[in-house]
């Protein structure tokens, strides 16, 4: 029997979960060599990215703290429900304190802790190619670092992690001083203003650089997912010395320019921002009505356009099963009746499903057709009450490898 083209063992190879592609490898030498064509590695994402995402999660509990795994959903438009599959990763010995950071065309940025602060590394889990990043310039203790952000500049094909920390800036002027009780102590001389400072990593083709774009004057929000739309990094902010205004503020990877985002105008003082999302690649912002006692979740259907923005998401109240009935008994009961404020919005599914995070430790999807929700029960040795988890898109993907817009 003649031998398939390759082009028709490409396509065949290429709709196949990663794990499977990974194990065929030891098939023979020709097959390793097709794994890493650039060809079969770009239809191999494309056809990833339309599938439903899958998910890296990071056990929080120690001593399995440095544990990573794969979550991959199951699930089909015309059928709700929803199936989970967890798969625990191979680490490498340079990985033993870290923390997950972000997911970028199958890449994983993480940001070493303990005996390993300062470290930046890029991981593929799955082909287990690594590279550790330059430690940026020690900062003092006036400096701390705020967030981190991860994503390909498409213009250079390049890979860049932006770091932004906060400097404390401190002036001797009346109002500023702490006097202690002591008349002896020394006067302590309270920050009055934070900088924003901003840092760059660039990786690609050659080694590893860094830059400092210096200092800008507002404060982002931590929030747990990364928020890249269009090429840009998205967090919330608020102008420095003032937190009654928030804004949406982008960094654009190519040209490195920060610039504001227009807002939904669902946003009043009795509706603010929980945290932006990105859903089926639309810029999306998550609220809390608290008139209404629901998670709202606007969708900007065009990118920079104020008037697209929509609500396509009303969630009521709902606690998740595993967290019944212990910790219920163990929260008050105001608490209880508006848990949304410890929900998480992670990603929409493609049967229409909401994939939802409650106080880190609990998963399940709302179904909006039907307004229900289907709980997740993980499984992971060692029984671990939390953990931290990224939306990623498996790929074969590295860092000298260009990947094509899907």
């Amino acid at each position: 029997m003649d031998p398939l083209p390759q082009e028709l063992v490409i396509d065949i190879l290429s709709r196949l979960p990663i794990s499977t592609i990974m194990q065929s490898k030891s098939v023979n030498r020709a097959w390793r060599i097709l794994i890493r064509n650039q060809v079969f590695i770009n239809m191999h994402f494309k056809r990833m990215v339309e599938n439903d995402p899958s998910f890296i999660l990071q056990i929080r509990d120690q001593p399995i703290q440095s544990q990573l795994y794969f979550g991959d959903f199951s699930s089909h438009p015309n059928d709700r429900n929803v199936t989970i599959i967890t798969k625990k990763l191979t680490m490498l010995p340079l990985l033993t304190n870290f923390h997950l950071v972000s997911s970028c065309n199958g890449l994983l940025c993480l940001r070493g802790t303990h005996r390993s602060l300062g470290l930046i590394c890029i991981y593929n889990p799955f082909t287990r190619d690594s590279i550790e990043l330059p430690k940026l310039i020690a900062k003092g203790p006036s400096h701390q670092v705020g967030v981190l952000g991860f994503g390909l500049d498409a213009t250079t094909n390049k890979y860049k992690v932006v770091e932004v920390s906060y400097k404390r800036i401190y002036r001797a002027s009346p109002s500023h001083v702490v006097r202690p009780v002591n008349r002896l102590a020394p006067q302590i001389i309270a920050p009055s203003s934070i900088d924003s400072e901003v840092h760059i990593l660039t990786v690609g083709n050659g080694s590893p650089t860094s830059r400092n774009l210096g200092s800008f004057p507002f404060h982002f929000m931590c929030q747990k997912s990364q928020v890249l739309v269009n090429a840009k990094l998205h967090w919330i902010s608020y102008p420095r010395g003032s937190k009654a205004y928030l804004a949406i503020m982008s960094f654009d990877l190519g040209n490195e320019q920060f610039k504001e985002v227009p807002r939904p105008d669902c946003i009043t003082s009795d509706r603010q921002f929980h945290e932006l999302v990105v859903l089926r690649g639309c810029l999306s912002a998550v609220c809390f009505d608290y008139d209404n006692e629901e998670l709202e979740i606007w969708v900007m259907k065009e990118y920079d356009v104020k008037e697209s923005w929509v609500k396509e998401f009303s969630i009521g109240t709902y606690l998740p099963k595993i967290l019944q009935p212990d910790e219920r008994e163990s929260l008050d009961s105001s608490m209880f009746y508006m848990p949304k404020t410890c929900m998480r919005v992670l990603c929409q599914l493609r049967s229409g499903g909401i994939l939802l995070e409650y106080k880190i430790k609990a998963l399940f999807v709302y179904d909006p057709h039907c307004r229900t929700f289907q709980n997740f029960q993980l499984t992971f040795e060692g029984n671990p009450r939390c953990f931290t988890l990224a939306v990623h898109v498996a790929s074969l993907n590295w860092i000298d490898t260009f990947i094509e817009a899907p």
